[in-house]
């Protein structure tokens, strides 16, 4: 829970024509300054609840807050909020300098003032060398820019980002993901995004919100969510993780006990102790398993059954006693010419590592 929330939805719902429902009595607090993502797969709510923050869609019940004041009812330009639009929605008429400006000229300001704003908007985007370019002599990453710089230009309490990198290809994107923090970070503004790209959210928030099927699943750091999966649902969605049926043996200390098969976890007991016996549910990452290339007392044999690359790791597919198989991540330098298709190895579960999922 977030202490005194700049953004706020309470209880909102949202039942589209035909009985769709985007959202399903979620509350939600945003703090002043933070960068939160909304994530979750197509149609789970993440959209909905940033229209629902812009003003583009009413709740069919609940409410919407800015610093604790009702904004519901506002039209969209009436609230101190500013949208990025996915396709980042530029007047192919006007130049840089007329798109960034637009916003501005609805109001009572002086063209002399409009111009020393939009040039600054322009400066802190980098973009202070195009303020008379046409837009259709940018770049995909000029044009996101320049869209960014349109929203900022009138000081907004929130920014919300739809899905704003999604047209970049991958090295852009990965660029301005860094400008998008550095740029966060240096005004200090909140700014919630909207991504279905679980890398890009966990490299730049300070808090996601994990949603699926018009509920929130989990809110939590990019390390908690990652490290601590609250529900099966979000450990499947973040990163990639292996689940493992089990039974727990005992707790003893700072470890819960479990049976895997062959295999013994020992993993934190930061929950409720299970009962002896009871089956429980282990999500444990691939880089959280070791492959030993010889037995050991607390290792199982395990069969490759293939291997795929990725860079400076390798990602092995083997099967354990039981029938039981598991994903590993292992260095490729030291792994290089010895795990193939067919090979035995010994697997070793990294003491502390894992988790039992306590959700649904």
């Amino acid at each position: 829970m977030v202490r005194d929330p700049l953004l706020r939805l309470e209880a909102v719902s949202k039942v589209f024509d035909g009985g769709t429902i985007g959202l399903d009595n979620v509350d939600l607090d945003i703090g002043h300054g933070e960068f939160v993502s909304l994530l979750g797969p197509s149609g789970c709510g993440k959209t909905t609840s940033l229209r629902l923050m812009a003003g583009f869609e009413q709740p069919t019940s609940g409410r919407v807050l800015l610093d604790g004041q009702d904004i519901t009812a506002l039209r969209p330009y009436d609230r101190p909020l500013n949208t990025v639009f996915q396709d980042y929605a530029l007047f192919p008429h006007m130049d840089v300098s007329e798109n960034v400006g637009f916003g501005l000229t609805l109001r009572k300001i002086s063209g002399a003032e409009i111009s020393r704003k939009v040039k600054e908007a322009l400066d802190l985007v980098g973009l202070g060398d195009k303020i008379h370019a046409r837009v259709s002599m940018l770049s995909g990453g000029q044009r996101q820019r320049v869209a960014l710089a349109r929203a900022l230009v009138c000081s907004p309490r929130v920014l919300l980002l739809d899905e704003p990198l999604s047209a970049l290809d991958a090295n852009l994107r990965e660029q301005m993901q860094i400008e998008l923090k550095r740029l966060q970070a240096r005004l200090g503004t909140t700014f919630v995004m909207v991504t279905h790209d679980q890398t890009e959210a966990l490299s730049i928030s300070d808090r996601i919100v994990v949603m699926n099927r018009g509920r929130i699943e989990q809110i939590a750091s990019p390390a908690e969510l990652y490290d601590a999966p609250a529900t099966r649902f979000v450990a499947h969605f973040i990163g990639t993780m292996n689940l493992i049926e089990g039974k727990a043996l005992e707790t003893t200390g700072e470890f819960h006990r479990v049976a895997a098969g062959p295999m013994t976890l020992e993993v934190p007991a930061d929950g409720a102790a299970p009962a002896p016996g009871a089956p429980v549910l282990v999500c444990i990452r691939p880089e959280e398993l070791s492959v030993l290339a010889s037995p050991s007392d607390d290792a199982v044999a395990a069969q490759i059954m293939s291997t795929v690359f990725y860079g400076p790791m390798l990602r092995l597919f083997v099967e354990i006693g039981g029938g039981q198989k598991l994903m590993i991540d292992t260095p490729r330098r030291t792994a290089a010419g010895t795990f193939e298709a067919g090979a035995l190895v010994h697997v070793r579960p990294n003491r502390g590592s894992g988790r039992i999922l306590s959700g649904s």
